[in-house]
């Protein structure tokens, strides 16, 4: 019986998951959780096989969650739903630990998919994934500037992005507001904008963050 975890702050998107995996043969939900923290500490207590996490979470976000699961839980495999399109972030998620990308507009089939490939060891990559994979080998693609952020940069715009302050984001991550500034600097400097609002407005428009 495969074990599958579902994280989205959204009760109607789990509904939804649920509904859909629920007669599935083989496939028994461990646990739903509605906050990467909710998540981490279910899973202190719960295994699970498979865990479909999602991006966009209050306080501890889905980045946050892969790269703590990636540390702690080196066997369970994560499976991202995201209402964001391959485009945007499957690249770096795979980079980063993930098992496979998805997004929540799948359909049934696909998902039973995705959740199977994972769960045997394997990386789930949609046909358009696979596309932006060739063309970045090939050194085709027209990639955003945020794309080429390491994982805690990432995780610190997407904070500056929210409207966090440097001491909020620095006790959320563990780090030093000293660190946390220098991380916002050079934030700055990569993506050559100037303020908070610019990295806020940057991230609506690469649909980062929803407004």
């Amino acid at each position: 019986m495969l074990r599958l975890a579902i994280v989205d702050d959204h009760g109607i998107v789990r509904a939804g998951f649920r509904e859909m995996l629920v007669d599935e043969l083989g496939i028994r939900i461990a646990f739903e959780a509605a906050s990467g923290e909710e998540a981490l500490d279910k899973l202190r207590e719960q295994a699970c096989d498979v865990l479909l996490l999602d991006l966009s979470l209050p306080g501890q976000s889905g980045i946050d969650v892969l790269r703590i699961v990636r540390q702690r839980y080196a066997d369970l495999k994560v499976l991202v739903l995201s209402g964001f399109p391959e485009e945007r972030y499957a690249l770096p998620m795979l980079r980063h630990g993930a098992n496979g990308y998805l997004c929540k507009d799948c359909e049934r089939d696909e998902l039973l998919k995705a959740i199977q490939t994972v769960a045997r060891g394997r990386r789930y990559i949609s046909g358009r994934t696979a596309e932006l994979l060739a063309d970045d080998l090939a050194g085709e693609s027209a990639a955003p500037a945020h794309e080429s952020l390491s994982e805690r940069e990432l995780q610190v715009f997407l904070r500056l992005a929210r409207g966090e302050s440097v001491s909020g984001i620095a006790e959320a991550l563990n780090l030093s507001v000293k660190t946390v500034s220098t991380y916002r600097s050079r934030l700055l400097e990569k993506l050559a904008l100037a303020s908070n609002a610019e990295l806020a407005a940057y991230a609506l428009q690469h649909g980062l963050m929803v407004a």
